[in-house]
């Protein structure tokens, strides 16, 4: 019978969530621990600057005092093409005595060294892609009971705006609020999060474009206020496309078409991408719209003409929220 719980010659932890990958590694390297002396028997590469041929000789070294080795290589997806072809021919016939495990942000399922461990086995490659936005607050919420705390929606909500979507920092700060936590069993609000944790985020441009798709002006200040490297170019350019499709999206639902569904063939996009369209069009009057956009164009000239990008920008941003 088969040992389905046995250790394969290979894994491959791949993707974006570093939380998930160091919490599969750190796995795995307690799991080999049970086996024997791991600190003789555990080598650590880059692939920034590791060697095909040094990582296949730590390999193909004998273990001592423990039944596996284990070889780790960090930012396997950065590898030279020389070097992972190594990696390729050695997954050919690895060593029954070491686990080789690659951790990769983004290796394509493409490329070689992917298809060679997934060759290994069904559970060689272990999948540690990002979660989508809307999952991380119920996400944060349950990482947020294995440190003792408890969040309410808002806060956890608030912690994602203040420290962005990298797991591994909203760890950290999980960690920092559950020592200075003295709320007994409460869950931590809005209050407590701003009194412990410092912006470290920086908003993203579409955030602003969906606030201003919704017509919120006071908070398109705030988040704009947040943007230290967003090009007024840039945002003026977004929000030019924005004001296309919500245009598009008044005309279809003058015709009865009210749908997402038909935005998103008319627009040549995927339906989930303008999930929130129709709301927002209904926001706008087909008059304002028509303001909006005959003025963005006036709005790009003055930026390219000589005036102060920033400044020109959050003018037509404000006269277009009061029009």
């Amino acid at each position: 019978m088969t040992d389905t719980n046995a250790l394969l010659p290979a894994y491959l932890i791949n993707g974006e969530d570093e939380l998930k990958r160091e919490t599969v590694l750190k796995r795995l390297h307690a799991r080999i621990a049970k086996l024997g002396d791991i600190d003789f028997n555990h080598d650590v590469f880059h692939g920034e600057s590791a060697s095909g041929d040094d990582i296949v000789s730590a390999c193909n070294t004998v273990p001592f005092a423990s039944d596996v080795r284990l070889v780790v290589v960090h930012a396997a997806d950065a590898l030279k093409k020389s070097d992972a072809e190594a990696l390729v021919t050695y997954l050919s016939e690895p060593s029954p005595s070491t686990v080789l495990c690659l951790v990769a942000r983004k290796l394509a399922k493409n490329t070689r060294l992917y298809k060679a461990v997934a060759a290994v086995g069904k559970k060689a490659v272990i999948d540690c892609a990002p979660m989508k936005k809307y999952e991380l607050p119920k996400t944060v919420r349950a990482m947020a009971v294995t440190h003792g705390i408890t969040l309410d929606d808002a806060a956890a909500q608030h912690l994602i705006e203040l420290v962005g979507e990298n797991t591994v920092h909203l760890d950290a700060e999980l960690k920092k609020l559950a020592l200075s936590h003295t709320a007994g069993g409460r869950p931590l609000g809005v209050a407590e999060v701003d009194a412990m944790v410092s912006r470290t985020a920086e908003v993203k441009p579409w955030e602003f474009v969906d606030a201003f798709a919704a017509r919120d002006m006071r908070l398109c200040v705030d988040l704009l206020s947040k943007m230290d490297s967003a090009s007024p170019y840039a945002l003026v350019g977004m929000c030019a496309t924005r004001l296309r499709e919500l245009v598009t999206a008044h005309s279809l639902a003058a015709r009865g078409q009210s749908g997402t569904k038909a935005l998103a063939t008319q627009l040549k996009v995927p339906e989930w991408r303008v999930k929130n369209h129709m709301g927002w069009a209904r926001r706008w009057k087909p008059s304002e719209l028509r303001h909006a956009f005959s003025s963005v164009r006036e709005c790009e000239r003055m930026m390219k003409t000589g005036s102060d990008p920033d400044e020109t920008f959050l003018r037509w941003l404000l006269d277009t929220f009061r029009a």
